[in-house]
């Protein structure tokens, strides 16, 4: 009987979850119609227009400071301006990881993608695409310039590793001609880099404008033709399904600037100039603001995602020592079911996959909710562990004094438990901080965020997260003695 009834809850469980994958599901065929143009409708409406992008890919789309502030610029992005303003609308750039903008299209986290994407016929399945508006002259190794004499067609990379972006033409390149080398991927051009300088990759494929500008700005590095095959050349906007009329003005855009040679002209030249001023004024005093942006935005996350992490541990933990099985059986399966699952993948999901039910779900809202999510599972573990090792005594002693069960707990059962699992919380708080760089994978302008941006617009990669790493101790060592001192705190009170 006692099994039936966990199958019946089971069972329930699973049409809860199936009711809602349902309701999440795209449009059916009848109802296509009322969808069609919806993105179109919203830019007029909200007058603005949203783009994702992968600013790490001069000199289409990267960051520079300006005056303490982060500018997008490249050939995308003045792309992107010339689309809103032929749409009368402000643009807003939303800076992600590559392998991250078309679920962001999907799920309408953004109403167009331009990050030198290639219409490959994978992606076409997914989205719809402009016309191209770039085409590049072919596909190029950056390699160390000390291997200048060893790599230069694909069959000198024989037995090595080779790098791209994840998601990209690159990668794909890689795998299918490449057979004899190892294809690595990686989500940030940043890093792949990092990884060839540091001699984890042997080279790293990219677009000609792309690799020429790392190898302008890094005397270590240098380009190299390679000799790749790639059958559908050129980068298109990327738009989601069953939108012909923003399709239809992209395109109008797209074809005026074709005709004004605006890329030759205006694009490129203006993308040279920032780097030439970035290769100038490589100081990391410069880019100050930005850290301390990042710290801001790191300590927002960490506080209110402590407080979620609080409040639903305690929930949980008096929920799977109660009596009542319901509540017992709902507190298992949620913590079992988020320390048996990645704490990436849990932000993805809120982000993508709730996001889409909560059209104005914001990322850092999102990321705040999912980190705090994970910690009530632990937390929940621990301050169960923590009313457990309390003596069954101190329960019947607070009830035979005319307590209830609730006011036992508040009273004497809860304060003594919290004294036995601080040190555990300790950890769980430090972790906690520390997992907030986790959220810069669906752009929240966190501290990793921001050191990326720093990587892109100095073309360092060492050096920004080696300060990182110092500002990520000096947060931590300062929330660890806080933490010690309401230890001694309490220990004193005994």
């Amino acid at each position: 009987m006692k099994n039936a009834k966990i199958v019946n809850l089971f069972l329930a469980f699973i049409t809860i979850i199936s009711t809602l994958f349902l309701f999440n599901q795209p449009v059916a065929a009848a109802d296509k119609k009322v969808a069609s143009d919806s993105v179109m409708k919203k830019i007029k409406q909200s007058k603005e227009l949203v783009v994702g992008t992968s600013a790490d890919y001069p000199p289409l789309e990267f960051t520079t400071s300006v005056n303490g502030n982060t500018k997008y610029v490249g050939v995308d992005i003045e792309l992107a301006k010339d689309i809103a303003k032929d749409l009368h609308a402000k643009l807003v750039i939303k800076n992600m990881s590559f392998d991250s903008l078309l679920v962001a299209l999907e799920t309408g986290k953004v109403d167009m993608v331009i990050s030198a994407m290639t219409p490959n016929p994978e992606r076409k399945k997914s989205v719809d695409f402009s016309q191209i508006y770039y085409k590049p002259s072919g596909e190029y190794f950056l390699i160390n310039k000390r291997d200048q004499t060893k790599y230069k067609k694909i069959k000198d990379f024989a037995g090595q590793t080779v790098g791209a972006q994840t998601g990209s033409i690159q990668y794909q390149l890689i795998q299918s001609q490449m057979k004899k080398s190892k294809a690595k991927g990686l989500g940030k051009i940043n890093n792949l880099v990092l990884a060839l300088k540091s001699g984890k990759m042997s080279g790293v494929v990219m677009e000609e404008l792309t690799v020429k500008a790392y190898a302008k700005n890094d005397n270590s590095l240098m380009a190299v033709r390679s000799d790749l095959r790639e059958e559908q050349a050129g980068n298109a906007v990327a738009i989601a399904k069953g939108q012909p009329g923003l399709v239809k003005a992209v395109n109008k855009t797209i074809s005026r600037v074709e005709k004004e040679d605006l890329i030759n002209k205006k694009y490129l030249p203006e993308a040279a100039k920032y780097m030439k001023t970035a290769q100038k004024t490589n100081t990391m005093a410069k880019y100050a603001p930005y850290f301390v942006k990042g710290i801001e935005y790191t300590i927002i996350i960490t506080v209110f995602s402590v407080l979620i992490g609080i409040v639903l541990g305690m929930l949980l933990a008096l929920m799977r020592l109660s009596k009542n099985k319901l509540l017992h059986w709902i507190a298992v399966c949620y913590i079992e079911f988020i320390r048996g699952t990645p704490q990436m993948v849990q932000i993805l999901f809120v982000y993508f996959g709730v996001g889409a039910l909560i059209s104005n779900l914001s990322a850092l809202v999102a990321g705040i909710i999912a980190i705090g999510l994970n910690s009530g599972a632990y937390v929940a573990e621990d301050i169960r562990s923590g009313i457990a090792s309390v003596a069954k005594g101190q329960t019947e002693a607070a009830r035979s004094l005319g307590l209830s069960q609730a006011k036992a707990y508040r009273y004497v059962i809860i304060p003594q438990a919290l004294k036995n699992i601080w040190p555990a919380l300790d950890n769980e708080f430090i972790t906690l901080l520390k997992d907030s760089s986790l959220v810069s994978v669906i752009g929240v302008t966190e501290l990793m965020y921001q050191t990326e941006l720093i990587q892109t617009s100095t073309y360092r990669g060492v050096l920004p997260l080696f300060i990182a790493m110092i500002i990520y101790f000096i947060m931590t060592f300062t929330l660890t003695r806080l933490l010690n001192y309401f230890e001694r705190r309490m220990k004193h009170n005994d």
